[in-house]
């Protein structure tokens, strides 16, 4: 019979996240997580002192996965990256969204990931006020995003061409005329994926802070 790996903080913390991967974080319970490590709960406290540690651990997991900007490059390029590997990331594991940002206690990873975000703001010229509103901004946008994605009644691209024609199909079009217009001049073309939109509003996003960045220098 193989012996069990011994257990560790990280193989607790892993577990955990895979648990609130497929059934959320709320729903995450210390005597779940004992079960399916094969142990008694109270052997989980001598790896993390309390449920809000263990939730600190898996966010600082989270934080592990998503690409850091590198200081000293074009700011525009590394934050770009950085954003889009996040929302992959927050699209794995689409529990963290409403944890990452409200932990105490937060982690290495997650200090390093904010440092790693702010050098890049301010090596690239951002001054410290623009560097905290382009902080602020590009994760109100990301969460955002990944919040109506993960809430959308449909998981492909071809079903928001269903779900629009089905709604179009109860009301006529000249009663809602701008919504049709969207509908069938966009959201119904052949390609089309709600996702990309959050690539070109980050654009918008970089271009206006960009445009501050110069007025800032001029």
């Amino acid at each position: 019979m193989a012996r069990r790996p011994p257990l560790t903080r990280e193989v607790v913390l892993r577990t955990a996240v895979a648990l609130a991967d497929e059934s959320g974080a709320t729903s995450l319970t210390m005597r779940a997580l004992a079960r399916e490590l094969g142990i008694e709960a109270m052997s989980l406290y001598h790896h993390v002192a309390n449920k809000d540690a263990l939730l600190d651990g898996m966010v600082d997991l989270v934080f592990a996965e998503i690409d850091l900007p590198v200081a000293g490059r074009d700011w525009r390029t590394e934050i770009r990256r950085r954003c889009l590997s996040a929302r992959e990331v927050l699209l794995r594991h689409p529990w963290a969204v409403g944890f990452v940002e409200s932990r105490s206690s937060p982690g290495p990873a997650t200090l390093r990931h904010h440092e790693a975000v702010l050098a890049c703001l301010r090596e690239g010229g951002l001054s410290v006020v623009l560097a905290a509103h382009a902080f602020a901004l590009l994760d109100a946008q990301l969460f955002g995003q990944v919040l109506q994605e993960t809430s959308l009644p449909f998981t492909e691209s071809e079903g928001a061409a269903e779900v629009a024609e089905s709604v179009l199909r109860e009301t006529a079009p000249t009663e809602l005329p701008y919504l049709t217009e969207i509908a069938v001049e966009h959201v119904m073309k052949p390609g089309y994926d709600f996702g990309d939109e959050y690539a070109y509003g980050l654009d918008l996003i970089l271009d206006g802070l960009e445009q501050r960045r110069r007025a800032e220098e001029a």
